[in-house]
């Protein structure tokens, strides 16, 4: 298992810390106008578009208020249902989750380009390898921009407006070399590029020297991890609140309903897997939650204002 496997997704919950990485990009708070000790707070819900129970799932909690923003995995099958939605919900901030793994034991995906123009990137099998240290490896980075460009555009294709760019596991903070690829194309598709600095500086160090100044970090990135299978997730999602800090934070969000078709796609894989996702759409819907946040007085932002401020129309 490699480090980013281990830090992107087995690592308990992560939380702020001393961010070095962090002191040398733009300040939000300044960006958006903002008193430099706000706490503002992205709540996030990855992987749309990976299953109708997903789809599903981030719908609810989109028009219950109860999230802010996602992203969505072009690649995935029930990708043009979720699409079909977001350009009927333009106001919904959506950004794209560049897609470069599949970690699933049965339910694998391929590349929105054909194998042939990106053979790096692809297994024995005709899918994407399931681990971010094959990625490192073997992903050619002529080849992962061409696929993050393709990714992009399908999505565009079909009516979504992206406001950011995000990365299911990690797979593209995995060398130096590919993170540069997926600046280039967050940068021509003037597209925020999700930076969470407390669970990179340790674990590539590399990147210190590959990120711009004028770049927006998240400075405090938070989700629950497999260390977490079976904890009291009210208690574990206070914890993250209690250590939100000023500038930008981001809690990440894994939302499906725990049915059939989410219990065969994860199946053998309890983190993340069908009933963790329920749990985390019964907590981040319920009033706790939202009580939660404005006792903690939060400041609720999405990826749009930060997209905006970046690049003013």
């Amino acid at each position: 298992m490699s480090v980013f496997k281990t830090v992107f997704i087995s690592m308990s919950l992560i939380t702020a810390g001393t961010n070095l990485f962090a002191q040398q990009t733009r300040d939000i708070n300044k960006l958006l106008g903002y008193p430099a000790g706000t706490k503002l707070l992205i709540i996030h819900a990855d992987d749309m578009g990976m299953s109708h129970s997903t789809n599903a799932a981030v719908i609810h909690a989109f028009e219950t208020g109860s999230i802010t923003s996602g992203s969505i995995m072009v690649p995935c099958p029930w990708f043009a249902e979720m699409a079909a939605w977001i350009k009927d919900n333009p106001l919904a901030d959506v950004g794209i989750h560049s897609t470069l793994t599949a970690e699933w034991k049965y339910y694998r995906f391929t590349g929105v380009l054909p194998v042939t123009e990106i053979p790096s990137l692809i297994d024995k099998d005709g899918y994407f390898y399931p681990t971010l240290q094959q990625v490192a490896i073997r992903a050619n980075p002529t080849e992962v921009e061409k696929e993050l460009r393709a990714q992009i555009n399908k999505a565009i294709a079909y009516g979504i407006k992206p406001t950011h760019l995000d990365n299911h596991m990690g797979s593209i903070y995995v060398t130096p070399e590919i993170f540069r690829a997926a600046l280039r194309v967050a940068r021509d598709y003037k597209l925020p590029l999700s930076l969470p600095m407390n669970l990179l500086e340790p674990v590539a160090p590399f990147l210190k020297n590959e990120i711009p100044p004028d770049m927006i970090a998240v400075d405090n990135f938070m989700m629950l991890g497999s260390a977490d299978v079976g904890s009291d997730w009210y208690s574990m999602y206070a914890t993250m609140i209690s250590n939100l800090v000023p500038g930008l934070n981001e809690i990440v969000v894994h939302l499906s309903y725990h049915n059939d078709e989410m219990k065969a796609i994860a199946i053998d894989h309890e983190d993340f897997g069908s009933e963790w996702r329920q749990k985390d759409l019964d907590l981040v819907t319920s009033e706790r939650f939202k009580k939660l946040l404005r006792d903690n007085n939060v400041k609720l932002i999405t990826w749009r204002d930060i997209q905006q401020a970046l690049y003013p129309e």
